[in-house]
């Protein structure tokens, strides 16, 4: 049972939370800005992808823009169908897509699976983003999202910036690119596992009701997510 409280008493304890949150955004604000400063490095392999319209390269993905977001969609070669979390998070892409071109920011989703399967999956879900293979390049590989067997059995695979990160053979992320004058192409920023909440719109909305995201007692956290046509 939760506390019953009166009126006053409920807008007193609001009140006082808000100003726990406002110091909480202005951290994240400050984190923000920590994010933004961090040098770049330069991204010297000229990685091509398959994409529904041919062969695409990572300069050509940003378009007209000069800054360009990727998510790493995990769906190893041998899957039949993308895997359920990624797709709780890719339900969010499209409409966000116009919002992000609008501010200079392209935006697709990568995954070493084979172009036939990435479509016909995306078909299937309803999508429309760009969703391109790295199967014939060492994207995946080179972005600590996908390892091969010998990586996981030594345990010398890094994820998530650790080295002896326990992993399978494809996880989660998302990088970030610019693209200066002289077309020379940066990457400036990556974040995987937790650091991918904020890009997931239910997450945020079930933060703010009674029962939270109620996965405490789960076999593992995510365990409740089904694709949408699965519910």
């Amino acid at each position: 049972m939760h506390t019953i409280a009166t009126d006053k008493d409920w807008v007193d304890s609001r009140r006082e939370l808000l100003d726990a949150e406002k110091a909480f955004q202005a951290a994240r604000d400050e984190l923000a800005a920590k994010r933004r400063a961090l040098p770049w490095r330069t991204i010297r392999i000229d990685y091509v992808f398959e994409g529904e319209s041919g062969r695409r390269s990572l300069n050509d993905l940003f378009g007209e823009q000069s800054q360009l977001v990727i998510y790493h969609f995990m769906y190893h070669p041998d899957w039949d169908e993308g895997c359920k979390s990624c797709s709780f998070w890719a339900d969010s892409y499209d409409g966000m897509i116009p919002h992000l071109k609008a501010r200079d920011v392209a935006f697709a989703v990568i995954s070493r699976g084979p172009l036939d399967k990435l479509l016909a999956y995306r078909k299937r879900m309803g999508w429309t983003f760009p969703w391109l293979s790295s199967a014939e390049n060492s994207f995946n590989f080179d972005f600590w999202v996908s390892f091969s067997p010998e990586q996981i059995e030594s345990g010398s695979a890094c994820y998530n910036y650790r080295d002896d990160a326990a992993v399978g053979t494809e996880m989660p992320g998302l990088s970030v690119f610019a693209k200066d004058e002289n077309e020379d192409i940066f990457h400036t920023y990556s974040t995987y596992a937790r650091g991918l909440d904020n890009l997931n719109p239910v997450y945020q909305v079930l933060d703010l009701v009674p029962k939270g995201r109620n996965e405490k007692g789960l076999p593992y956290p995510m365990d409740w997510v089904r694709r949408h046509d699965e519910y």
